[in-house]
């Protein structure tokens, strides 16, 4: 979900997952903006959030939730909107790294990887953490892009900007400590299959029993109605399930 950052003078916004703990969201805002992680105190009308929990432990925060940040006295850090980080392109074929200015857009990006990639700027399509960049206009740090994130491009067909064709991904599913003894599966499914149909994939071949079953990627958890390529699974990648349910707000 995303989040507003307020300071006295202006604010940001950041993705952060359920399970993030607050000193793993200060942790991000001084990689991204620079205020040392010492010197921060998140607050939500006016109560402190304390750095070993995390946001399932704050039912009050929830998607556009505002947290403001203030400076620990004595200390002037400023909030550097113009921080060089490096990134990662994730192309079908190969990878490349790529140096970009946070408050580049996603236009400007696009521009770079034309130059790079020879990708025409109207077939381009990127997603990061399985979220499209389909807003040219908004910077990259509004996404929560930082230092070493991976996006996914995409050339686009020729028909309609249609999506990438479905494709096959080979991912694991690793079960906690309280199903099947901390088992590793192997599995291989379509990329636009969801994670409701990989749940009942593994309780039709008998390696989950029947129940309520939550699925964490790259720290978040996974909505079941969305795809696999919605939540930018790809080979290799690991899925960790619980049981249990998430009730979302908002």
């Amino acid at each position: 979900m995303k989040i507003i950052i307020a300071t006295r003078v202006n604010q940001f916004s950041i993705e952060v997952a359920t399970l993030e703990t607050v000193i793993e969201i200060k942790k991000k805002i001084e990689q991204i903006h620079g205020v040392p992680v010492a010197y921060q105190i998140l607050t939500v009308s006016g109560w402190e959030l304390v750095d070993g929990l995390d946001m399932e432990d704050y039912p009050i925060i929830t998607e556009g939730t505002k947290v403001d940040l203030t400076i620990r006295s004595g200390e002037s850090y400023s909030i550097n909107y113009n921080k060089k980080i490096q990134i990662t392109l994730k192309f079908p074929s190969r990878q490349t790294n790529i140096e970009v200015d946070q408050t580049d857009t996603v236009r400007s990006l696009k521009e770079k990887i034309h130059i790079i990639a020879n990708i025409p700027i109207k077939r381009m399509s990127l997603f990061f953490l399985g979220k499209k960049l389909d807003e040219d206009f908004r910077n990259l740090n509004e996404y929560g892009i930082c230092e070493f994130s991976e996006i996914i491009a995409f050339l686009k067909t020729t028909n309609q900007s249609k999506e990438p064709s479905s494709k096959k991904v080979s991912f694991v599913v690793q079960t906690s400590s309280s199903l099947l003894n901390a088992a590793t599966i192997p599995v291989e499914m379509r990329d636009i299959s969801t994670i409701n149909d990989l749940k009942q994939l593994l309780i039709g071949r008998k390696i989950l029993p029947v129940d309520d079953y939550l699925f964490i990627h790259r720290q978040r958890i996974m909505r079941d109605s969305c795809s696999l390529r919605w939540h930018g699974v790809e080979n290799g990648d690991y899925l960790y399930v619980f049981k249990g349910t998430a009730s979302r707000c908002g």
